[in-house]
């Protein structure tokens, strides 16, 4: 039922839901946490600026990113300089715009995971006299794995499901962009109803064990 560009739109989908996935937890982890025990006002700035993914309709997203990844705007001449070229309808530019748009959906579990924990392991572990990186790594991310697993699925699921995004900085080309979503889209423009019924249900199959997964994996942990 589906076909060789079905095949090719999955494939590149799950590649760039998994290399978002990884770069953005990357990145992610240390703003949660700066977020998480910081309290003034800069705190609550970026806290709203990593925020509005949610609130923003993905094409001023990506009507922005294009024209800051563009020829003329300020990223796209520093990757020219950088001898990278420009990204829009590139992979690497699908990363970019995909860890913009999924940015919450990893911080903001993060956030309140390391917010859960609490003053009370952080002070054991200073009287043992542990130092803040492996206070953090030995204490904080373990008992920070709820939020993590979820952070992780979300911007994963998150990923796999975007559309306007996608379609403004990657475009729509075969084996190089276009990821699932669009496939979709592309069948329905051609009345293509049966091969797009096929795909869509992959997709919700696929998503419903990924959240499945994520019930299941994600146990309490308990703190000191």
């Amino acid at each position: 039922m589906l076909s060789a560009d079905d095949f090719a739109a999955i494939h590149l989908t799950i590649k760039l839901a998994a290399t978002t996935t990884v770069i953005l937890l990357m990145f992610a982890t240390p703003l949660a946490w700066w977020l998480a025990r910081s309290h003034g006002w800069w705190a609550k700035v970026i806290g709203a600026v990593v925020t509005l993914p949610l609130v923003l309709p993905p094409t001023v997203i990506g009507f922005y990113l294009l024209i800051t990844l563009g020829p003329q705007g300020s990223l796209g001449q520093l990757t020219q300089a950088l001898g990278l070229g420009l990204l829009p309808f590139t992979f690497w530019g699908l990363v970019l715009a995909s860890m913009i748009y999924s940015l919450p959906f990893a911080v903001q579990p993060l956030q309140q995971a390391f917010a859960a924990i609490g003053e009370r392991p952080l002070e054991v572990a200073a009287t043992l006299r542990a130092s803040p990186r492996d206070t953090f790594f030995s204490v904080v991310l373990p008992l920070a794995r709820p939020g993590i697993i979820t952070a992780a699925v979300m911007s994963f699921a998150h990923t796999v499901g975007e559309f306007g995004v996608v379609l403004m900085i990657g475009g729509n080309i075969p084996h190089e962009t276009r990821v699932v979503s669009v496939q979709i889209y592309d069948h329905v423009e051609a009345l293509q109803y049966t091969q797009a019924h096929a795909l869509a249900l992959t997709m919700l199959v696929f998503s419903f064990i990924v959240l499945l997964a994520l019930h299941i994996l994600n146990k309490p942990v308990r703190t000191i």
